[in-house]
């Protein structure tokens, strides 16, 4: 009975151990801003024209005097409504003109209600494709996905892309959310590209198209986000209580930010009013599981 009473205890404290190592959900992490770390930020649904979208972009310039990131990936939402030439300078050239005047690229991908022609957008980085790759760093390499049309040539173009490629880290980015806690998770398109991702090792996708942030829960190893406040927001369709969300908010415009360190990539996701909302760090994939 003793013998038994002191291995219960020892389990406890055991368990106490390893719970004291794990930080609070809650727990804030620092974006480390290191030298010759990769700096990127993330906008969705951001093309709006409006005010919010405008106070937001003057986030990303006060972050960038401190955490000098290099380019933008757009999820999607890239110019809602007309696309006149007067339409991009005024939903995505001015709110953003001191980034673009400081050298910030800007990489898209295409949401549901995008013209295909955005592909032939100078500052949009697409090269006239719907789908492309591009690689900042040679460990890092960025599959953007036209997830609208998902043909059989896109998805066989993908298969070859991500096999060829040897980055450590491959992250993927495009419109429509494979998981979301909100009313657009697109399962069918997850039964498309996820055994894709898992197979060939992809660490992070960052999509859109619900409009609000959320981190979810790593699926098969995989960090999936959705950003689709940076211009859109639709307050209360977050489903706080979904077994699927590590952290989420929908109270405001949001964008994120990531820094990729070795094998961590930290992330902040900031408010219009500069509140950091969610923040982590998470470990790029080195082995690839049972799907």
């Amino acid at each position: 009975m003793c013998k038994r009473l002191l291995l219960f205890c020892l389990g406890l404290l055991a368990m106490a151990s390893v719970a004291a190592q794990q930080p609070a959900a809650d727990q804030a992490v620092a974006l480390p801003n290191a030298a010759g770390s990769l700096k990127f930020a993330v906008l969705g649904d951001s093309g709006t024209g409006e005010r919010a979208q405008y106070e937001l972009a003057e986030q990303m310039v006060r972050l960038r005097e401190r955490f000098a990131f290099e380019f933008v990936i757009l999820v999607g939402g890239n110019i809602y409504g007309s696309e006149r030439p007067q339409d991009f300078l005024k939903k995505f050239e001015m709110p953003y003109k001191p980034l673009l005047d400081a050298g910030v690229s800007f990489h898209a991908a295409l949401g549901k209600d995008d013209s295909r022609e955005q592909r032939t957008y100078k500052l949009f980085n697409m090269g006239g494709q719907p789908y492309y790759t591009f690689s900042p760093r040679p460990d890092v390499c960025f599959f953007a996905l036209d997830s609208t049309y998902p043909t059989a040539q896109q998805i066989g173009w993908l298969d070859k892309q991500l096999q060829a490629s040897t980055a450590a880290w491959k992250i993927a980015f495009f419109h429509h959310p494979l998981y979301s806690s909100g009313s657009r998770e697109d399962v069918g398109l997850r039964a498309t590209l996820e055994p894709l991702f898992v197979k060939y090792n992809v660490s992070v996708a960052l999509t859109g198209q619900d409009h609000f942030y959320e981190r979810v829960k790593p699926q098969h190893g995989i960090a999936y986000f959705v950003v689709g406040s940076s211009g859109q927001l639709r307050p209360g369709i977050l489903n706080g209580a979904s077994p699927l969300t590590a952290n989420g908010f929908d109270k405001d415009q949001a964008f994120m930010a990531a820094e990729i360190i070795g094998d961590q990539m930290f992330f902040a996701a900031i408010s219009r009013t500069g509140t950091t909302v969610d923040s982590g760090v998470l470990r790029r994939r080195s082995a690839t599981p049972v799907f």
